[in-house]
Formats: structure tokens, sequence, C-alpha cells
């Protein structure tokens, strides 16, 4: 669950405030707190982000997954801090609040996004889509690993499911997998993982 602080307040004065060691995000002006994950979330987080790292260094990409980081629509009083978020390290330096907030807008220095999904699933599905379309990042998933979400996204049974977008003429076309399918990621198209694999790093 997340819990939202109804005050509204810009950016700026979002930055200035969010204390450390704790998870926020902004959403259209309104501070969002982000519940302590599940286990099994944090698992198949990590389990991504070791095979996405070892990806990055095997095939000598300038990318970096930060801690952190903030992703701001432009013009937006938004900021999502992503599950994992892939950087273009290349090119942070065209990025105004990287150095002062180490936050990203440009669709340049974001190849790759993904939201593990938790009970506030609507958000990684709806919010998070548009905005991240938005922005032109070229890559985004969504891991359902308890098929939380509706039965349009995740199938009828339920199932855990994971959603790549990936950007056509400005839109996300959608590719889904189950079980024993194979990834298949334009950012990392060496990546040889299943669905099931994935998914059984959170069980």
């Amino acid at each position: 669950m997340t819990q939202a602080l109804r005050k509204t307040v810009t950016f700026a004065e979002f930055v200035s405030w969010k204390p450390d060691g704790e998870r926020y995000e902004l959403h259209d002006g309104v501070v969002v707190k982000m519940a302590q994950p599940l286990g099994g979330h944090e698992e198949v987080t990590g389990f991504l982000s070791i095979q996405l790292a070892v990806q990055c260094y095997q095939s000598r990409l300038p990318y970096l997954i930060p801690k952190t980081a903030l992703v701001k629509p432009i013009d937006s009083e938004s900021a999502y801090s992503p599950d994992i978020l892939i950087l273009n390290q290349a090119n942070l330096m065209n990025e105004p609040l990287w150095q002062q907030e180490s936050t990203v807008s440009y669709a340049e220095s974001i190849p790759l996004v993904i939201e593990v999904v938790s009970s506030n699933w609507r958000d990684d599905y709806y919010k998070k889509y548009g905005e991240y379309e938005g922005i032109g990042i070229r890559e985004y998933w969504i891991v359902d690993y308890l098929g939380l979400a509706a039965k349009k996204f995740v199938g009828e049974p339920k199932q855990p499911t994971i959603s790549i977008y990936s950007l056509v003429d400005d839109e996300y076309q959608v590719r889904q997998f189950r079980g024993d399918d194979c990834i298949q990621s334009p950012t990392f198209p060496e990546l040889n993982l299943t669905a099931k694999q994935i998914f059984q790093a959170g069980s």
C-alpha cells in the first residue's frame, strides 16, 4: 500500500523536504510514501539488478544502476522512484537536475525502467505507464510476480506475468512473458532468462 500526504507541493519543495532512508514519490504534486516492500519483491528486484548489471559489464555498456535516483517528467510536478532504473551515464551531463538532485528527465538518459508490482499495481499499469511513455523511455518492464493486477493485464486465471513495453512510433507496444517464455529485451538482447526464473527469485 501507499499512503498519500495530501498537501500539494512543487518538485523543488519535495526534494528539499524528502528525508533520507525512506522512499517517497511525487504524484502530480501529492507526496506519496511508499510502503516497505515484501521480501519477495526485494528478492525479485535484487535478482534482476544483478542479472542486468552483469549484462552491462559483459557488453561494456555505459550504463549504471543507481540506488535512489528519481525520474521526473519535464512539465510535471511528479517524480518517480523506480524499482530498477538503468541510466546511460554518457547523457547525464545533459541532465539539469542530476548533480544536485540525482534526478533525470530525458529519454536519452533512461534506456530501461522496471517496476516490480506491489499492491498499488494501478500506479504501474496506468499512471507510470503513461508518464514513462510520455517521456519517451524506450523500454518499460512491469514484473507482476504475484499476478496481482486486473485480469486484462495478467490473464484469466490470473498468473505471474512480465509485460515488456517497447516504444514504437512514440507509443508503447507490449509483449508478455510467463512460465518458460524467454525474456526478450531490446535493451539487453543477450539476456538469457525465462519468466519463471525471475518469478522463482521471489518465492
